[in-house]
């Protein structure tokens, strides 16, 4: 299967985060700056990696699959990572009420916790989140490289910048590709 659309050839940048927790909310500011930077010679994707210890996480993680098959999967979870606080305290019911809010088929959103539709997504996102030592989130794997947010987010994302600018170069050899 070849692709050669730009999409494509950007690079990757995997976030492996957890809806419930506040290292992630804290990380949004560095997500968005990433975004307005390099727009789409970056693709920026979500991977699930729930923790055991936030009893409301795997059940975030099915809501934003579940946004993203309604195309509103960033929206939907920075406004989720907002509430944090407010999801821990009242679970599932804030997931569908955050869905609503954002003009998203909230019945839809209460059907796909209740039939499980994205268990095996995150699942998935999680086991291999495990096999390349994910221990934690926020975690940012680009290049290759793994960038652990959990710990200090302390010039993380000028360590992004600095590997997508050089994975981006290398894909400028021979021919220059400025916009």
């Amino acid at each position: 299967m070849s692709d050669t659309s730009p999409a494509s050839t950007a690079p990757v940048l995997d976030v492996w985060c957890e809806l419930q927790c506040p290292d992630c909310r804290t990380a949004l500011d560095d997500l968005r700056a990433l975004r307005a930077r390099y727009g789409d010679r970056l693709e920026l994707r979500l991977r699930h990696f729930p923790l055991d210890k936030h009893r409301h996480a795997f059940a975030a993680a099915q809501a934003a699959e579940e946004a993203a098959e309604q195309g509103r999967l960033w929206p939907y979870v920075e406004a989720v990572l907002a509430r944090v606080a407010e999801l821990d305290r009242r679970g599932e019911p804030l997931l569908v009420e955050v869905a609503r809010e954002l003009g998203l088929d909230a019945e839809e959103f209460d059907t796909a916790l209740i039939d499980g539709r994205h268990i095996l997504m995150v699942d998935a996102d999680q086991a291999e989140g495990k096999a390349i030592g994910v221990t934690g989130t926020p975690t940012y794997v680009v290049g290759g490289e793994h960038l652990d947010g959990g710990t200090s987010q302390e010039g993380l994302r000028e360590r992004v910048e600095e590997i997508v600018d050089r994975l981006l170069a290398q894909q400028g050899r021979g021919g220059q590709d400025t916009a």
